[in-house]
């Protein structure tokens, strides 16, 4: 087994809101002192983090909150995208300065784009920034697929480390970690959740399941279990893990689901559960009813 620099269980990590929509520092606290001691890594500012309705200065505010609490040990990903170059550039500027370990972007998503195009962009951020880029797909927000070929072509930029890949199709899954399981120098992140056993499994380096913001525990022993090749209770993890994402996702709307999520975590005193515009808290009839589903699961 290659033992690879970018591994393991990173939760792509809620904002946690103050009522007047600024970042709630105190709570930033309580999640990474949650995650660092079940022994999984932060990915601030991605799309369960709201990134993409955040203005500049809670970003920048979350970046320098999160910075100040990680240990010398432990690395922080931070997600960069933008659909302006020259944000994402700056903004991987400041992530590296601040203490980020990797940065984490999507392909721009306005234009369509052709794979040339794609590859020509991650090879312009890659070429224009001082650290690890990680390259994030995530068809369901972006409405753009990042090939698999452009993927391997841009692999082998130094700069460039890994995939983050939220798209849910099973054989571009196989084919990923056909390609790049035995790669020592680029790693692969299984972004879907519902397949996180099947990739540490079969040759994935990490997974990044959002349930892990409030229940980080389960995942490390799910990679424990992989990486011991215990497939029983991998996958007796796995069923656990899907039960609990059923709690917030099933029949919701993405932007819903990450207010039930923060629901959830509030549940366990880690944050509160306000959204940024323009994603809404629903009713207390609601989130009494997810509280009380979750009680009932556990």
């Amino acid at each position: 087994m290659i033992n690879k620099k970018y591994k393991g269980v990173v939760v792509p990590a809620v904002t946690p809101l103050t009522s007047e929509y600024r970042l709630d520092v105190g709570a930033v606290e309580k999640m990474l002192s949650n995650f660092s001691s079940h022994h999984v890594t932060p990915f601030i500012l991605g799309t369960t983090g709201e990134a993409a309705s955040l203005p500049y200065s809670v970003k920048y505010d979350y970046l320098q909150a999160a910075a100040k609490v990680k240990s010398n040990n432990e690395m922080l990903y931070a997600g960069i995208s933008s659909n302006c170059l020259e944000e994402s550039v700056e903004f991987a500027h400041q992530c590296f300065e601040a203490g980020a370990d990797v940065v984490v972007a999507t392909v721009p998503c306005y234009y369509p784009l052709s794979a040339d195009q794609m590859k020509t962009y991650f090879e312009g951020l890659a070429n224009s920034i001082p650290g690890p880029l990680m390259i994030y797909n995530i068809p369901a927000t972006t409405h753009i697929s990042v090939p698999l070929e452009v993927i391997e072509v841009v692999s082998h930029h130094p700069n460039i480390v890994g995939l983050k890949d939220s798209e849910r199709n099973e054989e571009r899954l196989k084919t990923a970690l056909e390609l790049w399981s035995g790669r020592s120098d680029f790693s692969y992140f299984a972004g879907w959740a519902a397949q996180s056993a099947n990739t540490l499994l079969n040759g994935g380096d990490g997974i990044i399941p959002s349930t892990g913001n409030f229940i980080p525990g389960l995942y490390d022993q799910l990679y424990i279990a992989a990486q011991q090749n215990n497939r029983d209770k991998a996958f007796e993890l796995q069923r656990q893990s899907d039960m609990l994402g059923n709690l917030y996702q099933a029949n919701r709307l993405l932007g819903e689901s990450l207010w039930a999520l923060k629901v959830l975590m509030k549940n366990v005193g880690l944050c509160n559960t306000y959204m940024m515009p323009p994603l809404q808290m629903l009713s207390e009839e609601e989130e009494q009813k997810i509280i009380k589903s979750c009680k009932k699961l556990l």
